[in-house]
């Protein structure tokens, strides 16, 4: 079976549907491979899965009706949801309904989209995890988790929080790849002299905006922390993920704003 998404978490989605039916009607599953990149939202989620011949029937109105919630729950943001099974051959082995036990509710439990908003900017997430991928692998289940903050002690926090979880269920669990947070300086210089450049180029003064996402700026800044930064470039949708595109049209102005600004940096 397989669940696919347009932007929403499709491992939660599934984690949801596997939960019901193994509880309600003896299902069992044999592998789970949901999401791909830690840094991309998961928007598919596959499952080879088996029920008892005698609720082949059942099992087919289960689906029918779990469809039904999550398409009206998430109607909104999800018009092209799609939910589908069809038919495999029989898996060699299924994991031990157990390890599903603590799996789906571990994977309910463990916290997923934003946890805090800004206190210095309103309107910007400060602190997010993104619950990425859950994968079958030679016999083992592999999670993995995005976590972002421009607050690194937040971060950290959430890192305990994400970890707990997974430590209760009995999973091992690794923290790594940590992503310096950059906290927003209003008052920094080349922020100002940018400002006053575009106005001058463009006639209008340009929006002054804080993104949550992970940036070079962030590991650049760890390293050098008197460095002065602002990060800018050209107009994209949808990044990581297979909508992900720019405008053309804002390449050029991205250009020549880069030139100006290179040749016109305030000293430190």
């Amino acid at each position: 079976m397989e669940i696919i998404l347009g932007r929403g978490n499709a491992n939660k989605i599934m984690n949801r549907f596997i939960k019901h039916a193994v509880e309600e009607h003896g299902m069992m599953v044999a592998s789970i491979h949901g999401g791909s990149l830690r840094n991309a939202i998961p928007r598919e989620s596959f499952a080879v899965v088996t029920v008892p011949a005698d609720k082949a029937n059942e099992m087919t109105e289960c689906l029918k009706k779990m469809e039904a919630v999550f398409r009206s729950e998430l109607s909104a943001t999800e018009p092209d949801m799609k939910f589908t099974a069809t038919e495999e051959s029989m898996p060699a082995a299924v994991i031990d309904p157990q390890i599903i036990w603590k799996l789906t509710r571990a994977i309910y439990a463990c916290p997923n989209g934003v946890m805090r908003m800004s206190d210095a900017m309103p309107g910007l997430v400060e602190t997010s995890n993104n619950l990425a991928s859950v994968d079958t692998e030679n016999g083992t289940i592999v999670i993995k988790n995005l976590l972002r903050s421009s607050v690194d002690s937040a971060k950290d926090a959430l890192g305990h929080a994400v970890s707990g979880v997974f430590e209760l269920a009995g999973a091992e669990v690794e923290l790594s790849g940590g992503y310096p947070g950059w906290k927003p300086n209003m008052d920094s210089a080349i922020l100002k002299s940018c400002r006053e450049m575009y106005q001058g180029m463009y006639g209008k003064l340009p929006e002054i905006k804080a993104i949550h996402a992970g940036l070079e700026c962030g590991l650049l800044g760890a390293v050098y922390p008197n460095w002065d930064m602002i990060s800018f470039g050209p107009t994209i949708r949808y990044p990581h993920s297979p909508d992900e595109k720019v405008n053309i049209a804002s390449v050029k102005k991205f250009f020549d704003f880069l030139v100006k600004v290179l040749e016109n940096a305030p000293a430190k």
